[in-house]
């Protein structure tokens, strides 16, 4: 319920987001007390669906492999929840939420981990910029008429060419 919530206005409009989803302020407030345990819960189940992607890529250590496969899981992602991304990334009482849940600061960290060559100032740059290129990718309005299946493959291909991986995926 919070999922089809979030993505349509965001945080600070949810309110008005509740008729359009077809449910009542009294129902969305039964399961979450507040519209941050909203936010919370939305980011954690979609999250979660990248968290055996990520363990798999830990287990393969340091390698182009397993930048490879967890890159592909998180484009999918953004690719398939085009306007969750856009509240995730956008909307600022969700990025301030997030920022100060150390929950998905932890998760944030391992995903860049594995992500990103170098852990210092200029991985963290490099992170930030992808962050942002990526979900910019999947949500500008030059894109809206791609079909997910084209935007995933040349947002995949761009963003191996901007981490450095092979084109083709690991070989």
């Amino acid at each position: 319920m919070g999922r089809r919530i979030l993505p349509v206005s965001g945080l600070q409009s949810a309110d008005v987001a509740d008729d359009a989803v077809g449910v009542t302020k009294a129902a969305v407030y039964h399961q979450f007390r507040t519209k941050e345990q909203i936010v919370i819960a939305v980011t954690e189940r979609e999250l979660g669906r990248l968290e055996p992607a990520l363990e798999e890529a830990e287990a393969y250590g340091d390698g182009p492999q397993a930048r490879d496969a967890l890159l592909v899981r998180v484009i999918e992602m953004a690719v398939r929840d085009r306007r969750l991304v856009r509240t995730l990334q956008f909307d600022p009482v969700v990025v301030r939420l997030l920022a100060e849940h150390n929950p998905f600061q932890v998760f944030m960290d391992r995903l860049y981990r594995v992500l990103l060559s170098d852990a210092g100032l200029d991985g963290r740059i490099e992170a930030a910029m992808f962050s942002g290129a990526l979900s910019t990718a999947v949500m500008h309005p030059l894109v809206t008429d791609i079909d997910d299946e084209t935007l995933l493959a040349r947002v995949t291909d761009l963003s191996r060419r901007l981490l450095g991986l092979p084109r083709d995926g690991p070989g």
